[in-house]
């Protein structure tokens, strides 16, 4: 049995922390160790079958091929296939492949610019693997998925028809690394059909880990070919795209080129024509054939005009889909150009400063910290808040200082299934009499204030990014889907070109009176609903016990002054709401039980005197702490009246906590009855009050035995 969501999440930051999910350690995917599976099938002379992605349909997907066709798949072997297959034959290079039956250009246009990067390709595909040497049919190849890298365990059957391979296919028949590369994509994708559209970004960050830059060519930088040029220098994958046909077919235009396709950018050149120079970019079709056929094409007249030199380096007349243009058609013919780069110090030239990274993982949470976009007055303040300080700089010259990448996370294991919600960030100046302040900014900070730089628009694609240029000082970076109440994961990415530091915003400030523009009262046992009458002054005992309170007990306590939890139900459920309007509440035996055993000092599965009344005061203080919290007196907390009443408990959280407890103790609709509350402050009350008692310099450590005692107990 996997442990809980909650165990794993602290189990992968503890695995972060400890360097699993870095390239030189990774995650293994599915749980699948390469070494181990590999080892048993040799120690068994057994060929491995990956039944985590099985060789037949549900592989494949769902819509991609015609029922014809799927019935005439076989999974084969590369050995049933051709004689003497090999992984790789006279090196990888972009010319060894041709698309297959899947509309997955965007991949395969960024594996044409991996090659490029011979020692990010053999990070991706390690070669020292074989047909020959200890083979058993198991392959493993790396990808960057998410903030972690992951090594993805496949068997080596590959679908064809009629003994030819159905998806991207070498044309040297008898090499098999792109095939065996697709097929392990297809798997952290899902299936093969889970490939059949996609951005080049999305596979080059894949395969580095990297930050990715996109330029639209419409408003493209003037200095965008000086741009591709340093990147072509550096260690970077770049690929474009052409705009949609007026079909979603990839149809072909006159000139050449590919309606609505991905192409690789594979070199970026300045000749001399007629003594002028030209500035030309080199792109790749990954169909492996189909080309550009103007100006500066393969059979172009302009190559008469340039050097011996230049047309010997430059040209190439081949049908291998590989052709130069001028970067003055590429910009009117090609919609965007990604730059995807290890780091970002190319973009200026500027070499005397470094470009430095931080990356933070978060979430959105319906009703806790899924506000929406700042349309939303009332919420968007409850939004995950970074803090940014920018340090003064002498590069301020640089076009930009700061990078900034929000990235949605998938909530299904099919890529296509994936809910992808239109995403975006802003980013507010933090005025002087705000620099002091800890927590989250209210709500009246955000209708007070408008954003200094933000994404033009909100996208539903998985990843928005935008580059600024800041001066020094504190901000706010605020990312948020257009809607509220929309539940994602996310990862923020922030690069910056000067000394930058970074905290998430989200833990409230010491103190119960005023967090930050926010008032809450303080809480005495006394109830303060608008719909409870005046009660008269309790009296107490010279011990400090409340009279009636102590009366109440010794009614319902056994021969003993104890009470058990039946006891404490029938305590509760006669009692707690006697002086409110709303009755129709009843405590469960379970929620009793758990009181019990969080109060219960001498284990005796019953509660004494000062036990009982210890708890009848923290429970009448949340009982009074809920009502006041219940705006709208219906009865229940919704998931932001839920913040206020547990900062009104005294209790401070970050959104991650909030995020817990909206899951663990909200109901199907997210709301949290009075039940629930008084259960989730008592709880986290006692388990703090446990670690304080446990903790050694701020961290315990407990034998199984004394885990299970205090976890199966409490």
């Amino acid at each position: 049995m996997p442990p809980p969501g909650v165990c794993m999440s602290i189990m992968r930051a503890r695995y972060k922390n400890d360097g699993v999910g870095s390239l030189d350690n990774p995650e293994k995917f599915n749980n699948q160790n390469f070494q181990e599976l590999k080892q048993y099938c040799l120690n068994r002379s057994y060929r491995y079958i990956d039944d985590t992605f099985p060789p037949d349909n549900t592989s494949i997907g769902y819509q991609l091929l015609r029922p014809e066709y799927l019935g005439k798949v076989v999974w084969l072997r590369p050995a049933k296939i051709v004689q003497s297959p090999e992984l790789v034959v006279s090196g990888l290079s972009r010319f060894d492949f041709e698309q297959g039956k899947v509309g997955n250009c965007w991949f395969l246009a960024s594996i044409g610019a991996l090659t490029f990067q011979k020692c990010i390709l053999e990070q991706v595909v390690p070669l020292k693997q074989s047909f020959q040497d200890d083979y058993c049919g198991i392959f493993h190849f790396r990808f960057w998925r998410f903030g972690r890298w992951v090594d993805v365990v496949i068997d080596d059957k590959l679908p064809t028809i009629n003994g030819r391979l159905m998806f991207v296919n070498s044309k040297t028949r008898n090499e098999f690394w792109p095939a065996l590369l697709e097929k392990a994509y297809a798997k952290v994708c899902g299936s093969y059909a889970d490939m059949n559209a996609g951005t080049t970004s999305e596979a080059m960050m894949d395969f580095t880990g990297g930050v990715h830059i996109t330029f639209q060519t419409a408003v493209a930088p003037p200095n965008l070919w000086d741009i591709l040029l340093r990147a072509s220098k550096s260690q970077s994958l770049m690929g474009c795209g052409t705009p949609q046909g007026a079909t979603p077919e990839n149809t072909v235009a006159p000139n050449g080129l590919v309606r609505g396709h991905a192409y690789t950018v594979t070199g970026v050149i300045q000749v001399m024509s007629k003594g002028m120079p030209v500035n030309l970019i080199r792109l790749f079709n990954p169909w492996g054939q189909g080309e550009w056929n103007e100006d500066w094409s393969d059979n172009s007249s302009l190559w008469e005009t340039v050097s011996a030199d230049d047309w010997k380096k430059c040209l190439s007349i081949a049908d291998d889909g590989e052709f130069w243009m001028s970067i003055e058609d590429f910009c009117k013919l090609f919609v965007n150009v990604t730059i995807c780069c290890l780091d970002l110090n190319f973009l200026d030239g500027n070499s005397t400063s470094r470009w430095t990274a931080s990356f933070y993982d978060g979430r959105w949470v319906a009703g806790i910290t899924a506000g929406g976009c700042n349309n939303n007055t009332d919420s968007y303040w409850t939004n995950p808040q970074y803090r940014v300080k920018i340090q003064e700089s002498d590069n301020s010259s640089s076009e930009y200082n700061i990078l900034v990448s929000l990235m949605q996370k998938p909530n299904k294991r099919n890529r296509l299934l994936v809910n992808i919600l239109h995403i975006g960030f802003s980013i507010f100046e933090v005025p002087t009499q705000f620099k002091g302040l800890r927590g989250k900014f209210p709500a009246s900070f955000f209708n007070t204030h408008v954003p200094v730089a933000c994404t033009k628009s909100f996208l539903n694609a998985r990843e928005v990014m935008q580059m600024f240029k800041l001066k020094p000082g504190e901000y706010l970076i605020v990312p948020s889907t257009f809607k509220p109440n929309e539940t994602a994961s996310f990862i923020m990415s922030i690069l910056s070109k000067t000394e930058t530091n970074v905290y998430e915003n989200s833990t409230e400030q010491d103190g119960e009176e005023t967090t930050y523009g926010q008032t809450y009262r303080k809480y005495s046992t006394t109830p303060t609903s608008p719909t409870n009458p005046k009660t008269p002054k309790p009296t107490f005992t010279d011990n400090g016990q409340n009279v009636d309170d102590k009366k109440m007990f010794l009614q319902y306590s056994d021969e003993f002054e104890e009470v058990n939890a039946e006891q404490l139900q029938r305590t509760l459920n006669e009692n707690l709401l006697k002086a409110f309007a709303k009755k129709t509440l009843s405590f469960s035996l379970e929620s009793c039980q758990s009181m019990v055993s969080l109060m219960d000092t001498s284990m005796t599965g019953k509660l004494n005197s000062d036990e009982f009344l210890s708890l009848w005061r923290k429970i009448t203080k949340y009982r009074d702490i809920f009502f006041d919290a219940d705006l709208d007196h219906s009865g229940i907390l919704s998931l932001s009246e839920l913040r206020n009443a547990i900062l009104a408990a005294g209790i401070r959280v970050g959104d991650e906590m909030l995020n817990v407890l909206a899951l663990r103790y909200g109901g199907s609709s997210g709301n949290i009855s009075l039940e629930s509350f008084i259960s989730l402050v008592l709880r986290m009350s006692t388990m703090a009050n446990i670690f304080r008692h446990l903790n050694n310099g701020g961290v315990i450590s407990l034998q199984e035995q004394e885990w299970m005692y205090i976890s199966m107990y409490t």
